[in-house]
C-alpha cells in the first residue's frame, strides 16, 4: 500500500472518528454515544436484548445498563418477547424516536472543514467516496 493511501486512510479516520462532532451530539442529547447508537438501532425496528447487544458489540450486562438508563429516561420500553418468555424485546417510545431523529440530524450535519470546501472539491470527494464504497471492504 502506498504512503498516500496510508495518509488518506488516517485522515478519513481522524475526520470521522476523532472529530468532536460525536461529543457535540452527546452533549446535545446528554448521553453517551453508545446510548445514541442504541436509540438509532432501535428507531429502525424493535429487537431483543441479545440482538441489541450484538448490534452494539457490547456484552449483555453492559447492554442491560444502557437499556435501563434509556428506559429510565422514557426513551425505550422493554416487554416480554411474544414467542420466548425468557427474552425481552426493546422498542423506542415516541420520545425515543424524537431523540433518534435529533441525533441523526446532528450526526448528518457536515463538519465545518467539509463545508468549507469548494463545490469542485466536494464533487471530486463525492466521486472518490462513491468509488470506494462500490469497491467494498
Amino acid at each position: 500500500m502506498s504512503d498516500a493511501a496510508h495518509r488518506s486512510w488516517r485522515a478519513m479516520r481522524a475526520l470521522v472518528l476523532d472529530h468532536d462532532h460525536r461529543k457535540e451530539v452527546c452533549d446535545a442529547l446528554d448521553m453517551s454515544f453508545v446510548r445514541i447508537k442504541a436509540l438509532l438501532a432501535l428507531a429502525g425496528e424493535p429487537m431483543t436484548m441479545h440482538e441489541l447487544a450484538t448490534r452494539l458489540s457490547t456484552d449483555r450486562p453492559y447492554t442491560t445498563l444502557i437499556v435501563d438508563d434509556l428506559e429510565a429516561r422514557k426513551l425505550l420500553t422493554r416487554t416480554v418477547h411474544p414467542k420466548d418468555k425468557r427474552a425481552r424485546t426493546v422498542a423506542v417510545t415516541s420520545a425515543g424516536q424524537d431523540a433518534a431523529r435529533r441525533a441523526e440530524r446532528l450526526l448528518n450535519e457536515p463538519p465545518t472543514a467539509l463545508r468549507a470546501l469548494s463545490t469542485e472539491q466536494l464533487e471530486a470527494l463525492d466521486e472518490i467516496l462513491a468509488q470506494l464504497t462500490r469497491a467494498g471492504p
